[in-house]
C-alpha cells in the first residue's frame, strides 16, 4: 500500500455530490470539502498508510468513519426534531476528534484512559453527534443533554448471551441499535453484574455494537478475553478499543493482557 493507492481508496469511498478533493502532494495531505461552504476536513494519508501497515483494512474503516461523522456534523442538512429520548452517550476511542470544525466542539467527557464519552441525537439509520453549534442552535443545556443521555442509555434493554470457554464464562451485549458499547455507562447493571461473577470481572468495549462482560476464573480467561476483544477491534465498522478493563470498586480500569500475565495501565 502507498500513498497514491490510498488516496485513490479516500477519494471513492468519500465521494458524494457537493463535496471535492484537494490534494497536497508535498504534505501528503488530503482534504474533502463541502463545495457550498468550504467547510471540511484534512486527512494525512501518510499517516493512514503507515496505520494500514499495523492495522490493515481496520485503519482505513476507522479513518472513513471519523471523515464521514465530522462531513455530516458540517453539513447539518438533517434537521434535528423530537424529544429528549432520542439523546444517547456513545463510546469513542480517546483519540477520536474532538471538534469537527475549529471553534465549534463536539459535547464530549472524559471516561477512561482509553475512551471518551461522547453525546450524539438519534435520527433513525444514524446519528448526529452533539456539538456546540447545534446546542446553540436547539436551546440545548450541556448538562440537561448529559443527564438525559444516561437516563436514556439506561433504558435500553440488555440483551445478554452466554458462552463458556476454558473454565471462563463471557457474556456479550450485541444489539445492533448503536448503543451496544453505551452500556458500560449503565453502572446499575455493572453492578448488578458484579453479583453473579465468582471470579473477576473484565470488560471489553472492542467496537461500537459489542460490550464483552468476562467472569474470568483462571489465567487462560485472560488470554481468551484479549484475543475476543483484538477479534471484534479488527472487525468492527466504529473500533474503539483492543484493550479490556477491570471493574473494581465501581471503577473501570484498563489492563494489558500479556500472555499469561496481566498488568494495570
Amino acid at each position: 500500500m502507498d500513498s497514491r493507492k490510498m488516496r485513490k481508496i479516500f477519494e471513492e469511498r468519500l465521494a458524494k455530490p457537493g463535496r471535492k478533493f484537494i490534494y497536497d502532494r508535498d504534505k501528503e495531505d488530503l482534504r474533502i470539502e463541502h463545495e457550498a461552504s468550504g467547510k471540511g476536513i484534512t486527512v494525512s494519508i501518510g499517516g493512514i498508510v503507515a496505520k494500514w501497515h499495523e492495522r490493515k483494512e481496520a485503519a482505513i474503516e476507522e479513518a472513513i468513519y471519523y471523515i464521514e461523522e465530522g462531513l455530516e456534523a458540517m453539513a447539518g442538512e438533517r434537521p434535528i426534531e423530537g424529544e429528549m429520548k432520542k439523546v444517547f452517550p456513545i463510546i469513542r476511542s480517546a483519540s477520536f476528534p474532538t471538534e469537527p470544525e475549529e471553534g465549534n466542539p463536539f459535547l464530549f467527557d472524559e471516561h477512561t484512559a482509553e475512551t471518551r464519552i461522547y453525546y450524539a441525537y438519534d435520527m433513525g439509520n444514524t446519528y448526529r453527534l452533539i456539538d456546540k453549534r447545534l446546542l446553540q442552535k436547539e436551546g440545548w443545556d450541556p448538562g440537561q443533554i448529559r443527564e438525559v443521555a444516561m437516563f436514556n442509555v439506561r433504558s435500553l434493554p440488555i440483551p445478554l448471551k452466554e458462552d463458556k470457554v476454558a473454565g471462563n464464562i463471557f457474556y456479550f451485549i450485541n444489539t445492533n441499535d448503536g448503543y451496544d458499547a453505551s452500556r458500560i455507562l449503565n453502572k446499575g447493571f455493572l453492578v448488578e453484574m458484579q453479583t453473579k461473577i465468582a471470579g473477576t470481572m473484565a470488560l471489553a468495549v472492542p467496537h461500537q455494537d459489542v460490550l464483552i462482560i468476562a467472569d474470568i476464573r483462571n489465567d487462560t480467561g485472560y488470554d481468551v478475553l484479549a484475543q475476543m476483544a483484538m477479534g471484534f477491534f479488527a472487525a468492527g465498522k466504529t473500533p474503539v478499543t483492543a484493550l479490556s478493563f477491570l471493574f473494581e470498586n465501581g471503577e473501570l480500569e484498563p489492563i494489558f493482557i500479556l500472555g499469561k500475565n496481566r498488568s494495570q495501565k
